[in-house]
């Protein structure tokens, strides 16, 4: 039976693709096509040839009848999508309505759609929502408290982001605890260069960091997370900055990189050991900010069962997940020194044996998450 599904996901200048089998969740095939829009790959059809070529030098035959999907990771649904939708005209057309909540993200993501559709026009095509696993948030948790008009009319709401990995992780946890999915209290924090928690009670999301943008929550690689509104409005009137340079600002030029001068935690901690107080600056605010929403989960939960890292940051930086969570026995989170240090890349746990929390280190897999997601819509 055909279970092999392409996943793409295409941003401004790259092209991240993979070849996976739905049923045993292996990856036959991945790679990343960069620099899209210079001389060697002047477009995102150019980049999809590359790819393509890349897989049939593996001795990938995209054409041979084994494609059961396209799956492409679609980042902002809004209120339209919220689940895993055939990509079809009117799909198109209504993403690209969707531009100003999502305008670094949706078009590039439109455009790798149109392309696939057209290199591949036989095969269905999915978008799958990055945003689609928190559209049904209580309304207290995803309301603003801003004019309900307003809010109303622009579409303004908490949305949450990485919802396919925040989803994948909650699950293969619990299964890894041997509990039903809808009899456990978890928190998954998803620490990459985008950066994101999640609260999810029983299998559904009760709060998430991220809001009507990426922007909101944690501190991340180039974002600032957390800010008070009215640095906004002072940086415009007392700087001179535009919207347009405020956004910047705020997206590319500040998180780890503004504060601490880089984004990789690698040469973050190597820094901080040979003594860069900025470095060691932004670690702190970094930590501070994680510690006081794994809080704040806590109280929205009522106690948890389950805390997981996962992502980049999350599977591999064992130091960062001791500072996390040390002095919080008092919580019911005890870590175990040994186990956390362990490179195994596979589900583990963390924790002591005593611990009233469970802590897990999680593999995400989005790709499997989404090429599952893709299978479901086509039957």
């Amino acid at each position: 039976m055909k279970s092999t599904v392409l996943v793409l996901n295409c941003g401004s200048s790259t092209l991240k693709y993979a070849l996976v089998e739905r049923s045993s969740g292996e990856t036959r095939a991945k790679g990343l096509v960069e620099r899209i829009g210079e001389s060697e790959v002047p477009d995102h059809e150019a980049a999809l040839r590359t790819a393509f070529d890349r897989l049939a030098d593996d001795g990938v035959d995209l054409h041979d009848g084994a494609l059961v999907a396209v799956g492409h990771r679609a980042v902002h649904g809004g209120r339209k999508f919220v689940e895993p939708t055939l990509v079809t005209d009117e799909l198109i057309e209504t993403m690209r309505e969707l531009e100003p909540l999502a305008p670094l993200h949706n078009p590039p993501g439109v455009l790798g759609m149109e392309v696939a559709r057209r290199l591949l026009p036989k095969l269905p095509h999915v978008a799958v929502f990055d945003t689609a696993f928190f559209h049904d948030l209580p309304v207290a948790a995803a309301t603003y408290a801003i004019d309900a008009e307003i809010a109303e009319k622009w579409h303004i709401r908490r949305y949450g982001f990485h919802g396919q990995s925040h989803e994948y992780v909650s699950q293969q946890a619990a299964a890894f605890v041997g509990r039903p999915y809808d009899a456990v209290r978890q928190i998954v924090l998803h620490l990459g260069n985008g950066a994101s928690a999640s609260a999810i009670d029983g299998g559904r999301p009760v709060d998430t960091s991220m809001g009507l943008t990426p922007m909101e929550g944690l501190v991340m690689g180039t974002r600032s997370g957390d800010i008070d509104p009215g640095v906004l409005g002072y940086l415009h009137r007392t700087a001179g900055l535009s919207v347009e340079e405020i956004d910047t600002l705020l997206n590319r030029r500040s998180g780890m990189l503004g504060v601490g001068g880089a984004v990789d935690f690698r040469e973050i901690h190597s820094r901080i050991d040979s003594g860069d107080g900025h470095a060691e600056l932004a670690y702190r605010i970094y930590l501070h900010r994680l510690r006081k929403y794994i809080g704040a989960y806590l109280a929205v939960l009522g106690g948890a069962d389950v805390i997981s890292f996962t992502a980049g940051v999350g599977e591999n930086d064992a130091r960062l997940r001791a500072d996390a969570l040390s002095g919080l026995s008092a919580l019911g989170i005890e870590l175990d020194g040994e186990l956390n240090v362990s490179d195994s890349r596979y589900t583990r746990r963390i924790s002591t044996e005593s611990s009233a929390v469970t802590v897990l280190v999680v593999p995400t897999d989005e790709e499997l998450a989404i090429a599952r997601a893709c299978a479901a819509v086509v039957g």
